[in-house]
């Protein structure tokens, strides 16, 4: 294809889109790192960082952020490619079944948790029905401070069901643009379904599923409200510790800090999916 056809026309169509990047995300993105290493004074210091990594809390909240992060993805990614493979099998209704799975994209992360924190709290739906059914005596206390392990579990719950939807759009678009060729030809030589989902639909899903992982583990490292919601103070994450530095201590320079460690996680995260899934690329004849 002659690259010259289109001349200045793609370009063009970007412009809009890099604007926006530029103006709402690049430059309060430096503003940020500025701001983290600089004093109340405008000079140039490290006071920010030290203070952030010498934070009684800090430990906490990246050990917390990264415990999340480690079971949230894996558990998401297979909800997430469970329910793209249902839809690409077309089944009876496909419409109503994206409707159904799509639904918690329109809920805010803050009424999820609140949502979910409903579910989980003493008196809530499901100490009702068990108590209901008899499984109980008493509530049962989901929601123990001093039980870390119960406050883990019901955050990856509120998350899985509020963002697994996410992924899944995005693996269903990659698994539209994968020729059926392959998959017919996998049935020929008699391959079983787990056979094609191992060898055929992942290995040519990778690109789709490079972008999904990347893209969730960013959004989960900001993970804040539900984690507010449904554990309050007795639990933190890095994100939760930002907060408390700008609203608490009125200090937006550890609370900048905080931000711009978050960002360089992100970075890591990206940096280490495009090398765990690299994509080859085909070159056009």
């Amino acid at each position: 294809m002659n690259r010259q056809r289109f001349g200045w026309a793609p370009y063009a169509l970007l412009l809009p889109s890099l604007a926006y990047l530029a103006v709402f995300f690049a430059a309060p993105m430096v503003q940020a790192f500025g701001l983290a290493f600089q004093d109340d004074g405008g000079n140039w210091s490290l006071a920010s960082w030290r203070a952030m990594f010498t934070d009684a809390q800090f430990r906490e909240a990246l050990v917390t952020t990264l415990i999340l992060i480690v079971i949230i993805i894996p558990v998401q990614f297979a909800l997430a490619l469970a329910m793209a493979l249902v839809l690409n099998a077309k089944p009876r209704w496909p419409g109503l079944w994206l409707y159904l799975y799509a639904i918690p994209l329109g809920v805010s992360e803050l009424a999820a948790g609140i949502l979910w924190f409903a579910v989980f709290t003493q008196q809530g739906w499901l100490n009702s029905i068990l108590e209901g059914l008899g499984l109980l005596d008493r509530p049962f206390i989901f929601l123990d401070y001093e039980n870390q392990g119960w406050l883990i579990l019901t955050i990856v719950l509120a998350e899985a069901w509020r963002a697994t939807s996410i992924i899944m759009i995005i693996l269903v678009a990659g698994l539209q643009g994968i020729p059926r060729d392959y998959v017919e030809a996998a049935d020929v030589f008699g391959a079983t379904f787990g056979q094609k989902v191992r060898r055929v639909i992942l290995p040519l899903l990778r690109p789709s599923i490079q972008v999904a992982l990347i893209l969730r583990t960013i959004l989960a490292f900001q993970a804040f409200a539900v984690v507010i919601a449904l554990a309050g103070q007795g639990m933190t994450v890095l994100s939760a510790e930002a907060y408390r530095w700008y609203s608490d201590y009125r200090d937006p320079h550890v609370a900048a800090a905080y931000a711009g460690f978050i960002l360089l996680l992100s970075v890591f995260s990206t940096v280490l999916f495009l090398w765990l899934l690299p994509v080859r690329q085909e070159q056009a004849t």
